[in-house]
């Protein structure tokens, strides 16, 4: 696999080859990575899985117009091909006013900061084998856990680099190793199913496969014999492995591409109460070891931790160079970039800070409402936020957990679930994206 100063001259060369072929600028990434994936289910082998990848992109300009393509060859045949195939292409594509690469004057400089994303452990598929077996066999050692759908572990490296006509050249490498084990309860057509996961980017910081095995275990137990609820409006309370989509739809929300369009619910709200007050919503790319840390942004701007919501108001909307052009505006940093097209918008390690009451105390007081631990489909209206999704849990009555529930759906306005919305003070940071323990009033349930 590609090292990372190999990969950032890979994609130098190709950028000054673009150059070379009549482009007036030119951006390149390339991802470098390799895996391996072992699964089991039923205390046995199952699949062992090695892959290598490596991917180039090249974007070009000709004046405004541009043009991107990408491939997986590598050789230096290759490159010559893409580079004349990219530069035709451009010159037949329509202008476009806001095209272009980041300002200049906002690149990075100077050292890539180190985030400590990279381990350098590279476990056997025999070592992985053993993880996913202790996970399996625990979930399945769990009382009333009646079949499994399997174990696995993963490990991954990956080199990540990007280089620029107008001086950014830049590369940094990650791993990422991952545990996971579902399992059913219950018999026949009544069997329900759950899971559990940990993914880290150090292997030492993962959660023992024991552990992690007996969470699913005990997930599923819990959901046996569900009932439908009755339909109504009641607080919804949503578990932190689902209430993290909610910052999604935020992001989605205030993505320069869809302010720029007017195609979001919170088009015009910028400075203005979005969320409760006391609700922060942080975006920190610079947080070591996360998932989606990253030293710079997929255009070559530094990145740093933002407040995108502080105190409940909206603080900024999330620009590559394209959008903020359009908004008369600077980027901000959240670029992302794929192998292919044009850079988009995304937040990195994102979380909505703890609040100020515990977990018990979210649930008190409320006489009969749903824990969502699951959520189903995607019915969300990022132009208009009207949000309606399928769902289980559990019934709330009385401020505790009582009866498992499914076949329901939650429904309600994204503006309005955000203004009603409490967090709770159990934050772990265990996913890309985190969020504590959920309360929203005013939702709509449609069950029985």
């Amino acid at each position: 696999m590609l090292t990372p100063d190999l990969a950032r001259d890979r994609a130098h060369d190709i950028v000054s080859r673009a150059r070379a072929a009549g482009a007036d600028a030119a951006d390149a990434v390339l991802g470098a990575s390799a895996s391996v994936d072992v699964s089991v289910r039923l205390g046995s082998l199952e699949d062992v899985g090695r892959s290598e990848e490596e991917e180039l992109g090249l974007r070009v300009f000709v004046g405004r117009r541009s043009a991107s393509v990408s491939t997986s060859d590598l050789s230096s045949e290759a490159m010559d091909v893409l580079v004349e195939r990219a530069v035709a292409m451009a010159r037949e594509a329509p202008e476009d006013q806001w095209a272009g690469l980041a300002p200049e004057d906002r690149l990075l400089k100077g050292p890539i900061p180190d985030l400590d994303l990279h381990d350098g452990d590279e476990p056997s598929p025999a070592a992985l084998k053993e993880a996913a077996l202790a996970a399996e066999d625990a979930a399945r050692a769990v009382p009333g856990v009646t079949n499994s759908e399997g174990g696995g572990a993963s490990a991954n490296r990956m080199a990540w680099a990007l280089a620029t006509s107008h001086g950014f050249a830049g590369a940094y490498a990650t791993t990422s190793h991952g545990i996971q084990a579902s399992v059913l309860a219950g018999e026949g057509g009544a069997m329900v199913r759950d899971y559990a996961f940990h993914s880290a980017r150090h292997r030492a910081q993962l959660d023992a496969p024991r552990a992690i095995g007996r969470k699913a275990g005990e997930r599923a137990v819990a959901r046996v014999n569900p009932v439908q609820p009755a339909s109504g409006p009641m607080p919804i309370v949503m578990d932190p492995r689902v209430g993290s989509s909610l910052v999604g739809h935020l992001i989605g929300a205030i993505a320069g591409a869809a302010i720029a369009r007017g195609t979001s619910f919170l088009l015009g709200k910028l400075g203005e109460q979005v969320f409760a007050s006391g609700v922060t919503i942080t975006d920190d790319p610079h947080r070591p070891h996360g998932l989606r840390s990253r030293p710079f942004d997929g255009e070559g701007l530094p990145v740093s931790p933002t407040d995108i919501i502080r105190d409940g108001i909206l603080q900024t909307w999330l620009l590559e160079s394209a959008s903020a052009r359009q908004l008369g505006l600077e980027p901000t940093g959240h670029a992302v970039r794929g192998g292919s097209g044009a850079p988009g918008v995304g937040g990195s390690n994102t979380y909505i800070a703890p609040g100020l009451v515990s977990r018990d105390d979210l649930f008190a007081g409320i006489p009969r409402g749903i824990y969502v631990t699951e959520l189903i489909g995607m019915g969300v209206n990022g132009v208009t936020g009207d949000y309606s999704r399928g769902a289980a849990g559990f019934l709330i009555e009385n401020g505790v957990i009582t009866t498992p529930v499914d076949e329901f759906t939650i429904a309600g306005n994204l503006k309005d679930m955000f203004l009603n919305l409490t967090a709770a003070n159990d934050l772990e940071f265990r996913y890309a994206t985190n969020v504590p323990t959920l309360r929203i009033d005013g939702m709509t349930v449609a069950g029985a």
